[in-house]
């Protein structure tokens, strides 16, 4: 898994304060520099259960620096951080409770909260994150669909894990640009127009680029059955003249695909408009056909490329990557070709210094060598480019191809969902809710679950499609959560919460339910922040499930309705209130919307 190590540090005001008194019980026991807050904040864990403490530090790591035995090690911390608590005044530590080889804290949730409700409530919370130094100007390059092929549910992965992974960097504090890069040229639209013309195909008035991906995939099959027949060579003859023409930007084939490609780009940015997903470049591969060829011509007469029987490319053997063509013989360039010219316009147009690339994982190899020839070449930038592999998408009768036809699109999908989503759980609203109300609902169910399903999963494990697991309300999916913060609203407004009034917490915390939900509140920033460093968003998405269920529970624990005790309804509905809140803002960094009704 990737870090970033310029992410900025996120510590909260409490987790600063433990973090600095354990730090400086560290130095002042062993006279160790390296265990610092920061350090330290990649360590802290949750408790097992909450009667242990509400954030361990796990003692192992330092046990073996020092050579001292976990649990007693976590006693003499304990000591040596209650030493230094009692000479100050703490609003946010009550103790601390060595547990075997964990150290942990117990927060005083009554004055922790009143910091914290204040902070939220003036709307600085969620805007407190900050940097020691300028962050590096960063470029996630994301989402590469190819025109005169339909987009399915398999490359929204790429466009939900991009979206998610740019907010929660911009969040953590780097500035991030955003940007796609749709493969525009090459034998595909080759094989699509080739096609188009052999059986003189009448474009349909809409759905235009749906329609050119039917007819690639039909191009595709018709190809695969005319090899080793008469036919083969001629077909080659005609793709190659598509080909050329395109290359050359002349004659009827280049017309067409000019126009048809315009068809393509519509249907992504339909698309990317129904995701809410935007891009702050759009680079496509014709941008950079012409000028890569010019940039492998300028390094072969410097030298540092090599023509070999009319190829052009370099030797990385000695670093275990093989050989790396750059110019093929007939002339034309490769994606390698094109990605370094890319990199270069990055570099030097934009002055990009850290580079990511969200490509799937087949391409681990193609960007180990493209980051070295650009290593090679000059480019002091090569050692911040970072590619970010992930697994695929398949149905659970396997897995997906654009070639042979067995996808789900994604326009198809979008339908279908929104359609579901209005027969199982809005109709019932149909005579209270008008129908602007049930489809931007269904709209925003549709797109939670897609986001979610995709983002839940660790990158490096495949996804199964599965759309009645993904529109379930009680299982692990998007519209779960997006029900549980819909919920937490209409609790507020069902008592008429005013988050602005006077607030007393004196009874906050008393049972296990509160406290767990508070802990797990309570370490919203860290996880964001964790899940910033390692660029994994399902971080984020998982610990958003892991409170709506805690949510939940508290909610059936803590009764607000029929409690007694005013106090502990207003305690209770102002949980209600920091947890809504959290799980807005959770959701809002992968994407997703919270309904205002459900």
């Amino acid at each position: 898994m990737q870090h970033l190590s310029n992410i900025p540090t996120v510590i909260d005001p409490w987790t600063q304060e433990w973090a600095d008194l354990l730090s400086l019980s560290i130095k002042d026991l062993f006279q160790l520099e390296d265990f610092t807050n920061v350090s330290l904040l990649e360590q802290f864990t949750n408790t097992p259960n909450i009667q242990s403490g509400h954030l361990a530090f796990p003692c192992f790591q330092l046990a073996k620096k020092v050579s001292q035995n976990p649990a007693q090690l976590a006693k003499n911390l304990k000591i040596a951080c209650e030493t230094k608590l009692q000479s100050k005044h703490s609003l946010f530590i009550k103790e601390f409770i060595a547990a075997g080889p964990y150290l942990n804290v117990v927060w005083n949730f009554s004055s922790l909260v009143n910091v914290w409700f204040q902070k939220l409530n003036e709307k600085t919370y969620f805007h407190q994150l900050y940097s020691r130094s300028r962050p590096p100007k960063c470029m996630l390059e994301y989402s590469q669909p190819n025109t005169h092929k339909e987009m399915h549910v398999g490359h929204m992965r790429n466009v939900c894990l991009g979206n998610s992974v740019v907010k929660l960097l911009r969040y953590c504090g780097m500035e991030v640009i955003s940007s796609t890069y749709p493969g525009d040229v090459g034998t595909h639209v080759a094989k699509c127009l080739w096609y188009i013309h052999r059986f003189k195909s009448v474009a349909p008035k809409e759905n235009l680029g749906a329609w050119l991906g039917s007819m690639y995939s039909k191009a595709h099959n018709l190809l695969e059955e005319e090899r080793n027949t008469p036919s083969e060579e001629t077909n080659r003859i005609e793709l190659t003249n598509i080909l050329n023409q395109i290359h050359r930007k002349d004659g009827p084939y280049y017309e067409e695909w000019l126009q048809t490609r315009i068809w393509s780009i519509e249907l992504m940015k339909e698309v990317y408009l129904w995701l809410g997903v935007d891009f702050d470049y759009w680079y496509f591969e014709s941008d950079v056909d012409e000028s890569s060829m010019k940039l492998v011509d300028q390094y072969l007469a410097q030298g540092l490329f090599k023509l070999d029987q009319g190829a052009v490319g370099m030797d990385l053997s000695e670093e275990n990557l093989g050989f790396v063509l750059l110019k093929k013989t007939d002339g034309h360039g490769l994606y390698a070709t094109k990605d370094l010219e890319l990199a270069r316009k990055k570099f030097e147009d934009l002055k990009i210094e850290k580079s990511l690339y969200l490509v799937d994982v087949r391409q681990s190899l193609h960007f180990k060598q493209v980051f070295k020839v650009l290593e090679k070449m000059g480019f002091p930038q090569a050692k911040d480019c970072v590619h970010l592999p992930y697994e695929m998408v398949d149905l659970p009768s396997g897995p997906m191809s654009s070639r042979k036809g067995n996808i789900v699109p994604i326009q198809e999908l979008m339908h279908e969902m929104q359609k579901s989503i209005i027969q199982e759980y809005l109709s019932q609203y149909q005579k209270e809710w008008t129908s602007e109300q049930i489809n931007l609902t269904a709209q925003q169910v549709a797109n939670g679950a897609i986001k979610y399903g995709m983002c839940r999963v660790d990158p490096q494990k495949k996804i199964i499609f599965d759309l009645k697991e993904w529109l379930r309300l009680d299982g692990n999916s998007g519209p779960y959560l997006q029900y549980t913060a819909t919920r937490l609203n209409s609790i507020l407004n069902r008592n008429a919460f005013l988050p602005n009034g006077p607030q007393s917490f004196s009874g906050l915390g008393l049972n296990i339910a509160e406290q767990d939900l508070l802990v797990k509140l309570l370490n919203f920033h860290s996880i964001v922040w964790m899940a910033g460093q390692k660029m994994a968003v399902h971080l984020v998405a998982n610990y958003l499930f892991e409170l709506s269920q805690t949510v939940n529970t508290f909610y059936v624990q803590s009764p607000i309705l029929n409690e007694p005790d005013a106090q502990k309804r207003q305690d209770r509905l102002m949980i209600v209130w920091i947890a809504q809140k959290v799980l807005a803002k959770g959701l809002a960094l992968l994407g997703i919307e919270c309904p205002e009704k459900m």
